[in-house]
């Protein structure tokens, strides 16, 4: 997409229930040699969100306290935890062949990155805020299905992806929709944002006027094909965590009876 360029966001009047954003700039074609050594050359960026997400971790406890009391989180609290998503996401992008570009090692949002999310400070309900873990699983599960089922497909992508050169549109969408909804989850989780994850299967086109600036993702207007590819991520994902719980649970009663 030549022609892609972020987009602005909602303007300020717009900050109640804002969504988060994913914006990403398709790349045209992707570097074969990055593709075939993709998850080695992120290794180092593993290392760094181990890192950050125990501090992370230690961050959302203390502004879970923190917004019942003040009913929003603390400027330091939310910068810190917008900045360690921002992160992942784009760290996530990559990984998931989205983007071409290496995340550069940083907090702040790089300028030329093509990788960028958007979340807006603002005040909490302090009653959804006590309950969030409780709210929330509905949302977690289908976004745990849907990355459980492109990762076990993921062999698939990354093979397509490097014998062609670039992801094609229908898998671009469909993966770029499974970030989205993780990036929403884990900021609605963290207390970033008071809007309930949604969006999985994208919006219309109609979402963003046309005289604000777009990218691929912003809207993430869904094909057919791109929408398939997104249920059959949800069942391999189902398919995987049902198998998974059988094989455990025979295991355990292998050792039962081998204990008794």
């Amino acid at each position: 997409m030549a022609d892609a360029q972020w987009s602005p966001g909602r303007r300020a009047a717009d900050a109640d229930e804002f969504l988060p954003v994913l914006d990403i700039i398709e790349p045209a074609r992707q570097r074969r040699l990055t593709v075939l050594f993709r998850l080695l050359l992120l290794i180092p960026h593993f290392i760094v969100l181990f890192f950050l997400e125990i501090a992370a971790f230690f961050t959302v406890v203390f502004g879970w306290f923190a917004a019942l009391v003040l009913g929003r989180l603390p400027e330091p609290v939310f910068r810190f935890l917008a900045a360690t998503l921002a992160y992942r996401t784009r760290v996530a992008a990559s990984s998931m062949l989205l983007v071409d570009s290496y995340p550069p090692f940083t907090l702040t949002q790089p300028s030329a990155y093509p990788v960028r999310i958007d979340v807006r400070p603002t005040q909490l309900n302090r009653l959804a805020v006590f309950f969030r873990l409780i709210l929330v699983i509905p949302a977690a599960i289908v976004q745990s299905l849907a990355t459980y089922g492109w990762w076990a497909l993921a062999i698939v992508w990354w093979i397509i992806t490097l014998v062609l050169g670039r992801m094609p549109r229908p898998l671009f969408e469909a993966t770029a929709a499974t970030l989205r909804y993780e990036t929403r989850v884990s900021a609605y989780v963290t207390m970033l944002s008071p809007a309930y994850p949604k969006g999985f299967f994208g919006e219309d086109a109609l979402s963003v006027p046309e005289q604000q600036g777009r990218s691929a993702t912003r809207p993430l207007v869904m094909s057919t094909a791109g929408k398939a590819l997104l249920v059959l991520f949800l069942v391999v994902g189902l398919i995987g965590s049902i198998t998974t719980s059988v094989t455990s649970s025979s295991s355990d009663d292998t050792d039962y009876g081998m204990h008794a």
